[in-house]
C-alpha cells in the first residue's frame, strides 16, 4: 500500500513540474540568445557613444605655419653690459631675459624647439650670438630688447628687420606685439644692426618698450605684462605664414590674455627704411678705432712737424755761418 502512495505522489509531482520545464527555452535557443546578447555587447564596446567637447580657444598654430619648428630666442645684453643708458634705474638686461625665458615657455607649450643664446646674466658677444642662429638652417631668430632714451616722454613699441625674408615675421609680431600693449606704435623698421644683418635665416629684434619712460617702466616690471609680451610674441611667431598684403586688416582679440582666436590674416606692416642710420654697437667700436688712429696720425704730424722745424733750423744755421766764414 505505501509502494503504491509512494508511486502516485511521484506521478503528481511529474505533472507539476512538467510545465515548468516545458516554460524554459530549449538549450539551443538559449545559445542563441547569449550568443547574440555577448555580439551586442562587443559591437557596444566597439563603437563608444560620442562624447560632445566644448570648441577651445587655447591658441595653436594655424595650418601651414610650422613649417620652421625651431626658434632661437636672443636676450639682449647681459653681463657686464647692462644696455640702456646711464642712469637707467631698470635694468634692460633683466627684463630682457625674463620676457625671453617666458616666450620660451610659451613656444614650448605650443610644441617648438626653442634654442636660447643666453638662459642666465651672462655676456654674450654680438659674433656668437649670430654664429648661435645661424647654425639652425630651418629656424627664426627673435631678439628681445627694451628701449632707451634721454627723452623721458619717448614711449611705444618698435620692430626691426634687415632683409626681405624676416618682414613677414617683422609684419606678424609687431601686428600682435602693438596691437596688444597699451603703448604707442612706433612701426616696423628696417635697420641693420649687427644681428639682423649677419644672420642667414628670418630675423627680427623686438623693442618691447621704453625703460626711460615712467609709465612703460611701471609696465615692465609688472610680471603679468611681461607675461603678455611674451604671449603676443608667440602668437605673431604661429601666424606669420598668415601675413599677406591687404588694406584695412582688423585684429580680433581674444578676452583672455592666455588664448586666441582662429588664425586670421595679417596684413603687412608698413615699414621705416633706417638702413642708412650706423649700428650703435659697430658704430662705438669704429669711433674708438678712427679716435685711436687719429690721435696716432696727429702725433705722427706733429713730429713730422718738430723735426722739420728743427731740420730747418739746423739749415738756417748753416747757411748764416757759411754766409759768415764767405764775408770774413
Amino acid at each position: 500500500m505505501r509502494k503504491n502512495l509512494f508511486v502516485f505522489g511521484l506521478f503528481l509531482a511529474g505533472f507539476s513540474i512538467a510545465p515548468r520545464m516545458h516554460a524554459l527555452p530549449a538549450p539551443s535557443s538559449l545559445s542563441e540568445r547569449e550568443r547574440l546578447a555577448n555580439a551586442s555587447a562587443n559591437t557596444a564596446r566597439a563603437t563608444p557613444t560620442p562624447i560632445v567637447v566644448a570648441r577651445s580657444r587655447t591658441a595653436r598654430a594655424p595650418e601651414g605655419s610650422r613649417q620652421t619648428t625651431t626658434v632661437v630666442i636672443d636676450a639682449g645684453h647681459g653681463g657686464h653690459d647692462r644696455g640702456g643708458i646711464a642712469g637707467q634705474r631698470v635694468d634692460e638686461k633683466t627684463m630682457n631675459l625674463d620676457v625671453a625665458l617666458r616666450l620660451r615657455s610659451v613656444l614650448q607649450s605650443y610644441g617648438y624647439r626653442v634654442v636660447m643664446t643666453r638662459d642666465s646674466d651672462v655676456f654674450i658677444p654680438l659674433g656668437t650670438r649670430v654664429a648661435i642662429a645661424n647654425s639652425y638652417r630651418d629656424a627664426i631668430f627673435v631678439c628681445i630688447h627694451f628701449n632707451a632714451t634721454p627723452r623721458r616722454s619717448a614711449s611705444g613699441i618698435e620692430t626691426y628687420f634687415y632683409s626681405s625674408q624676416s618682414l613677414p615675421l617683422a609684419s606678424a609680431i609687431h601686428y600682435y606685439v602693438a596691437g596688444g600693449a597699451p603703448s604707442a606704435n612706433r612701426g616696423v623698421r628696417r635697420r641693420g644692426f649687427f644681428v639682423l644683418r649677419r644672420t642667414t635665416i628670418p630675423s627680427v629684434l623686438v623693442e618691447c618698450g621704453f625703460l626711460t619712460n615712467p609709465n612703460e617702466a611701471q609696465y615692465a616690471q609688472n610680471f603679468a605684462y611681461r607675461q603678455k609680451l611674451a604671449l603676443e610674441i608667440a602668437h605673431g611667431i604661429q601666424n606669420r605664414a598668415s601675413v599677406a598684403r591687404i588694406p584695412g586688416a582688423t585684429r580680433i582679440v581674444s578676452s583672455s590674455s592666455d588664448t586666441t582666436l582662429e588664425p586670421e590674416t595679417v596684413p603687412f606692416q608698413p615699414f621705416i627704411d633706417q638702413t642708412h642710420y650706423h649700428d650703435p654697437d659697430l658704430s662705438r667700436s669704429k669711433h674708438k678705432r678712427s679716435s685711436k688712429s687719429s690721435s696716432k696720425s696727429t702725433s705722427s704730424k706733429r713730429q713730422k712737424s718738430s723735426s722739420d722745424t728743427a731740420a730747418s733750423t739746423k739749415s738756417s744755421t748753416r747757411k748764416k755761418k757759411s754766409t759768415s766764414q764767405a764775408e770774413d
